[in-house]
């Protein structure tokens, strides 16, 4: 096949669906992204100018207790509203799930209730012309069948494959129905695809999976015939040859081929596991070859991190092989990183540029879809863990209402222009950078120059200055940390002189001055460097175009609400150093309305010891009883701050926000808290009664944004650079 249609690239969008049985219970990403009580959510992607979605009729959702009973509100609405709004989706009815309870991928009436499904989809809706009747087949026969994730739990090449045909059949059955209602109905089939790589003692294995990859298209294209080096191992597991038969009418070929793929598709088997995180080890029990049974122990690891040629990896390289394999149009149906900021923006866009370039070769690529637009929750763990572990999409749902990300603002500049521009992107992914391997490369090819705007960090003496520069280091986000000698923040002419020279995208301002006393000396100082020195960056960044990161404090209050505070809450500082913040916060948004003014609370970080954390557990350690003040506070995790700035100045986010790790707890219960979590023992001084104690915790209307307390206490400990097993911890004193 030639390409005829040369079209502009479309790019299309989707939100994250799954709809899957773990276990005796269901998750619905639906409603756990709050999207099921959202039809609001549906204007604002209409705005980036998607006009083609990725959106679910999901099967266990309307008709989950009988295939007779089926409750159509909820998508009726929504389907009326995609109409409305010119959006053309692309039906989705079963989304890595196995069914409702009723039936599960290894029942032989699955293909047929699925199709009954199918039809009274297609009779409702018979404006729909595009749909995915089951997601991913491959992917989630492995999932539900061979790794016993999901329902029914399979851990067997049996099940696998039962569930494998199952699907295929169910699709070719339910696109018959659709099509006895919309003749030109068209089958976009998704499927992960990834490629395995391995030592030279595993190649078989790799081999194996390489083949494997292709096994629910080739069903779908009816290849699967005798020749087919699967065939055999169907019918060695239990699949008839009528079974296999029934695919070979040619009736099943997908009108446009969906590939997802992601950082992790891509793998590498070696044997020598101790080189590779325990996580990572495992092995091949049970998997077929030439008739007998292989054992063997593997490490099975990422494909990126290891020493493989650039060009071999990646999106690119795999929808070449799609392209070569079938000659068949393709979309990316799924382009998703869930990683920081910068790094989602990265993986997008190299994903965009590389079906232009493939397109340019001859390759009838039509599409990019951005995927979970609304992001996702525990993918991290495959579901499996119920943790509440988000990734945002192209907007973040932890607010009142979802907020417009980088990936947002990229998707609606694609959708518009075809392109999009971000100082970030002066960088490449990490999955393209030095220092990502699990051990050094044989040879190091010479990095290409490049053109780079830093980033502008001041405050190189302070632990959130250098913890910044680290961060910034780790997320491959080009940085100068600077000193008071080399940008003097509270004298203007020094700061024009060091924007000037180092010529930032934006700049962060982490300096400031803490320890204040009653002097009237010191008050100036405070003022000088915390409210002058804020104000006179705001300008000059102001003047210049810059986006501007500065931190106040929860000290702006005096703790008399009796809550947490929020943004619109008005300030109230009862000391010095919260009045010099208060002051600085004013002339900011004063001097740079486009500034975001950050308000924190006491953290504790793992790279230093002047933290509260860090000198309670070294003076438990030493045996010396602790005696914490009993004001309520929100401790906050250092790299939680730093990577959620660092995420909201990707963003482009304004104004003031206030970041805290969710949880409030007194100065008493942190040293607790962190002695237990050490396996020291604790016993405080006994405090003298009190009345209402002091709070000046933080809380959020615009967005929970950094993880709990409990989180980053348990974090901090298997990330600091502190031996808690020295005799002077251990030695604790009863």
């Amino acid at each position: 096949m030639v390409v005829s249609d040369r079209k502009p690239l479309e790019l299309w969008g989707g939100i994250e669906c799954t709809v899957v049985q773990i276990g005796n219970e269901f998750r619905n990403q639906c409603e756990e992204t709050g999207h099921l009580q959202r039809l609001d959510d549906l204007d604002a992607i209409a705005a980036l100018g998607i006009r083609t979605m990725r959106y679910p009729v999901v099967w266990e959702s309307i008709a989950p207790d009988h295939p007779d009973v089926c409750d159509w509100a909820w998508t009726d609405e929504r389907f009326a509203r995609l109409r409305d709004l010119g959006i053309r989706p692309i039906a989705g009815l079963v989304h890595h799930g196995s069914g409702p309870r009723y039936t599960s991928l290894v029942d032989p009436n699955f293909p047929e209730l699925l199709a009954r499904h199918a039809m009274r989809v297609a009779a409702r809706y018979p404006w729909v012309d595009m749909f995915t009747p089951i997601n991913e087949p491959l992917t989630t026969a492995r999932f539900s069948g061979l790794y016993g994730h999901w329902h029914p739990h399979g851990r067997d090449y049996t099940t696998f494959l039962r569930c494998l045909v199952t699907e295929c059949r169910a699709t070719v059955l339910a696109m018959r129905a659709i099509r006895q209602i919309t003749p030109h109905a068209r089958l976009v089939q998704t499927e992960d695809m990834g490629k395995t790589y391995s030592t030279p003692h595993l190649r078989y294995q790799a081999d194996l999976e390489n083949q494997r990859r292709w096994l629910s298209l080739d069903l779908l294209f009816g290849r699967v015939d005798r020749s087919h080096p699967w065939h055999e191992i169907c019918l060695r597991h239990g699949i008839t040859e009528d079974e296999l038969e029934f695919f070979l009418k040619w009736d099943g070929a997908p009108d446009i081929i969906g590939i997802n793929h992601y950082p992790t598709s891509e793998r590498f088997l070696d044997e020598d596991m101790h080189r590779y995180p325990e996580c990572f080890h495992g092995g091949n029990h049970l998997h077929p070859l030439d008739g007998a049974t292989r054992l063997d122990h593997y490490a099975d690891v990422e494909a990126l991190r290891m020493d493989i040629p650039a060009e071999e990896l990646g999106s690119k390289a795999r929808l070449s092989e799609v392209w070569e394999r079938y000659r068949h149009p393709i979309a990316v149906t799924e382009a998703h990183h869930g990683s920081t900021r910068e790094e989602q923006v990265r993986w997008l866009m190299e994903v965009w540029q590389g079906v232009h370039d493939l397109r340019e070769a001859g390759a009838d690529i039509r599409a990019v879809t951005v995927w979970s637009l609304l992001g996702a929750v525990d993918w991290n763990s495959l579901l499996v863990a119920r943790s509440g572990f988000y990734e945002p999409g192209a907007f973040d749902i932890r607010g009142p209402m979802p907020r417009l990300t980088a990936i947002g603002r990229a998707a609606e500049s694609l959708a518009r222009t075809g392109t999009f521009e971000h100082p970030v992107l002066d960088q490449q992914g990490w999955w393209r950078r030095e220092g990502r391997h699990y051990h050094p490369p044989a040879a190091r090819a010479a990095a290409p120059p490049r053109s780079f705007r830093p980033i502008l960090i001041t405050g190189a003496t302070g632990t959130l200055g250098r913890a910044f520069a680290r961060l910034c280091e780790r997320r491959g986000l080009d940085h100068v940390l600077l000193s008071r000698g080399e940008m003097d923040v509270s004298d203007p002419v020094s700061v024009d002189a060091a924007l000037g020279r180092h010529r930032p995208w934006a700049v962060i301002n982490a300096a400031g001055y803490v320890r204040v006393g009653d002097a009237a000396r010191e008050r100036d100082m405070c003022f000088r460097a915390n409210a002058s020195g804020a104000e006179a960056i705001a300008h000059a960044c102001a003047r210049l175009g810059l986006p501007m990161v500065t931190f106040s404090s929860d000290r702006v209050f005096d703790g008399s609400l009796g809550r947490p505070y929020l943004e619109s809450d008005p300030v109230c500082p009862a000391c010095v150093y919260g009045e010099s913040k208060a002051e600085a916060e004013q002339r900011v948004a004063k001097a740079h309305p486009g500034a975001l003014i950050v308000r924190t609370s006491a953290f504790f970080g793992p790279w230093d010891e002047a933290n509260f954390v860090f000198q309670t557990l070294r003076d438990i350690g030493a045996g010396r009883k602790v005696m914490p003040d009993g004001g309520l506070v929100s401790p906050t995790y250092v790299p939680d701050l730093v990577n959620a700035v660092l995420d909201l100045l990707v963003d482009g986010e304004h104004g003031v926000w206030h970041l805290a790790n969710q949880g409030v707890a007194s100065w008493a219960e942190l040293a607790e808290r962190a002695a237990s979590e050490a396996g020291l023992p604790w016993r405080a001084r006994p405090q003298a009664a009190q009345g209402a104690r002091r709070m000046t915790a933080l809380s959020s209307e615009r967005g929970l944004l950094l993880p709990t307390l409990e989180s980053a206490i348990s974090r901090y400990f298997n990330e600091c650079e502190v031996d808690w097993e020295a005799r002077a911890f251990l030695d604790a004193a009863e």
